[in-house]
């Protein structure tokens, strides 16, 4: 069409906006998209309605560019594909909390997932409540097994207790729904796939319940994994300085209220946190175990030994801790590795891998930051140096990821999108 060059035939939603448009037609042309609707299609017919308002030049021109009737949007970034084409109708439990929210944004940012249309469940607070969404106006609907096993695919955004009394009930028997779950009810169970599809994406094909891992996990093991596949792993240490965000929306909400509150000389109150995290950091994350690590810790353990495939007894330990930070979690990773490791080959393995940034530069101090890692997909990896500790066969480095995204709702949009792309969700 006169907007872009896709070479595939289109199925997809005009989706663009004036400053977009300009960017990519010729300065003669004035183009504004009123208003977009696209209408019920088979394999021989396509109808877009829509309506615009241009310039005699600008319909000249356009007519110039292209004859095609089809339209398609355009690519708002390199690497975030704007295709919508309609086949599932997706639904997302927990939408109006921290993780849904970004689920169904990265939903309408990447566009990957074919989706046919979005319904989002709630209690009954938020039943009925209107949420905009690039698929259009979606009124919340109330919760019900029987309403979301009407779904192709359904994402949970809720806590464990949730998951477990509602997950398998969703998506038991043929026509149930394909369900990938946020929370760690089902991630140690054998017959559930613990997925980082960039690592283990074939895992979806098993099962249509999907375990997302925990947020540090899923931020590290992006790092990690491709460096264990080049040169081995002995042992690994981690430790971790996790935001507030990993307590979702209340967690943050009580680091800005609390921070506001110290700075005007009010008593801080801490009802999420065990103590008040304002300018403070607090070596505890979830609940203390028999070998005293917290749990928080062990999901690190137990994950990374699931999504890459490695023996019960590989040793990896992390000490986690919750610091004043609203959003990004960030790690440091000691790696014993099978073989030596040339940290200017592991520069490049990091440099080559899906869904990393190798930001580190001495000289011009550029290193992974929470400041600039907040809000992207990739994850940030710096710091970039051999381990004193083991020698010729260590690696130490940062890593710093979204936990909203990286570590929760990208990485379940991902599987969705892995699940559509290997014929799973079929």
């Amino acid at each position: 069409c006169c907007l872009c060059s896709h070479p595939e035939d289109c199925n997809r939603i005009l989706a663009c906006d004036e400053e977009q448009a300009t960017d990519r037609i010729p300065p003669s042309i004035t183009f504004i998209v009123l208003q977009t609707l696209q209408t019920k299609q088979t394999k021989q017919s396509h109808t877009t309605t829509y309506k615009m308002k241009f310039s005699l030049s600008a319909l000249v021109s356009a007519m110039a560019v292209s004859s095609c009737a089809a339209f398609a949007p355009i690519q708002k970034t390199a690497t975030a594909s704007s295709k919508t084409s309609l086949n599932y109708s997706v639904g997302i439990v927990g939408a109006t909390g921290a993780v849904g929210k970004e689920i169904r944004q990265c939903l309408e940012t990447r566009g990957q997932l074919n989706v046919d249309k979005l319904r989002i469940f709630g209690s009954e607070r938020s039943a009925g409540s209107t949420v905009e969404t690039k698929y259009g106006d979606i009124k919340v609907e109330l919760f019900s097994e029987d309403a979301c096993r009407e779904c192709d695919v359904v994402f949970l955004a809720v806590d464990g207790d949730f998951a477990l009394k509602h997950a398998k009930n969703i998506c038991e028997g043929d026509d149930g729904a394909v369900v990938i779950d946020n929370s760690s009810a089902f991630r140690y169970e054998p017959d559930v796939p613990l997925v980082v599809p960039e690592i283990n994406g074939e895992e979806t094909k098993k099962s249509k319940l999907i375990a997302n891992p925990n947020c540090t996990t899923a931020i590290g093991l992006m790092a990690l994994w491709p460096l264990i596949q080049k040169f081995g792993v002995v042992k690994v240490l981690m430790s971790t300085y996790q935001a507030s965000s990993g307590a979702g929306q209340p967690g943050m909400d009580e680091l800005t209220s609390g921070t506001k509150a110290y700075l005007d000389g009010e008593d801080v109150k801490n009802d999420i946190f065990a103590y008040p995290l304002p300018f403070n950091v607090i070596p505890q994350i979830d609940k203390f175990q028999e070998n005293g690590y917290t749990k928080e810790e062990m999901k690190v353990t137990w994950e990374c030994r699931k999504i890459c495939g490695l023996p019960e007894d590989t040793p990896i330990s992390c000490s986690a801790v919750r610091i004043p930070t609203i959003r990004a979690h960030s790690e440091v990773i000691v790696l014993e590795a099978e073989k030596d490791v040339d940290v200017a080959v592991a520069r490049q393995v990091l440099e080559d891998a899906k869904g990393v940034k190798v930001v580190d530069d001495q000289e011009t101090l550029q290193y992974p930051m929470p400041l600039t890692a907040t809000g992207q997909y990739d994850v940030e990896v710096g710091r970039i140096r051999k381990s004193i500790a083991f020698g010729d066969k260590g690696l130490e480095f940062f890593v710093c990821g979204d936990q909203l995204l990286r570590g929760a709702a990208l990485n379940a949009v991902l599987v969705a999108e892995e699940m559509q792309e290997n014929g799973a969700l079929n």
